[in-house]
């Protein structure tokens, strides 16, 4: 009767393995948490603000996935009372819609209130793996690193167990999708705290495309001369703080 019991665990135990390589479509929810005064750096405009904000703002983003197409939105705010409603808005506004079969990519950022369509390629990530795993939103999960925009490293764990080459915003190429990622340089992280089926797949689809439309390299220069008036080039930290706004556009 034992060697019955414990045959049947094994089996349940294979059989959940199975039904997890087949997870296609879902909805995930990651919490995105950014220190808000390292990112603002330490110039004299930040010092005045970040008294008037906490030390932390998080927000909770929807990933929405199905037929190798995915949605990543706004969802909600943990506390919104912590900054202008124009910052709160280039949160709120901002999408990305990812077609891996057609490699094709398309966002919709708000930029001190001004929405920016963007349509380009998906954004090929150069990986390297390690052996280091974690239990992520119950999925075991591989570590990953790799670098964007040249010079911006990307930490990531990914679960094979979901079978999209997705991950939050514009990141993606693992044979899996990630769970788990932070951006030192960003000051950022975002982690998935719930996993559940899909509700309306009608939603995952491009934005209507506006008048204006922009690749990833044409947004970074037009960004680029919007703000740069709002900065000192000779100051280190201001040009730290411009860094880190084209890096929030472009990623």
């Amino acid at each position: 009767m034992k060697k019955i019991i414990i045959l049947f665990i094994f089996i349940f135990i294979g059989t959940k393995a199975i039904q997890a390589q087949y997870v296609e479509s879902g909805e995930i929810i990651f919490e995105v948490k950014t220190n808000l005064k390292k990112s603002m750096g330490n110039s004299g405009w930040a010092e005045m603000m970040k008294d008037k904000m906490p030390n932390f703002k998080t927000s909770f983003y929807k990933y929405s996935f199905s037929d190798n197409k995915s949605l990543y939105r706004f969802d909600h705010w943990e506390n919104k009372d912590f900054s202008s409603d124009m910052m709160n808005k280039s949160d709120e506004q901002s999408l990305w819609f990812s077609d891996l079969n057609a490699n094709k990519l398309s966002m919709i950022k708000e930029v001190f209130g001004t929405p920016f369509n963007i349509q380009d390629s998906i954004t090929k990530i150069e990986w390297k793996l390690s052996n280091e795993n974690r239990i992520i939103a119950g999925y075991n999960c591989r570590k990953a690193t790799g670098k964007i925009m040249d010079s911006v490293y990307v930490f990531v764990f990914y679960t094979e167990d979901i079978n999209i080459s997705g991950g939050p915003c514009s990141i993606n190429g693992l044979p899996g999708m990630i769970l788990g990622m932070t951006i030192p340089r960003m000051y950022t992280s975002w982690i998935a705290t719930s996993i559940g089926p899909l509700k309306n797949a009608s939603e995952i689809k491009s934005p209507v495309p506006s008048k204006n439309i922009f690749t990833k390299k044409t947004i970074g220069a037009t960004v680029y001369d919007k703000i740069k008036d709002w900065s000192n080039g000779d100051d280190p930290d201001s040009r730290k703080w411009l860094e880190m706004m084209i890096w929030n556009v472009m990623l």
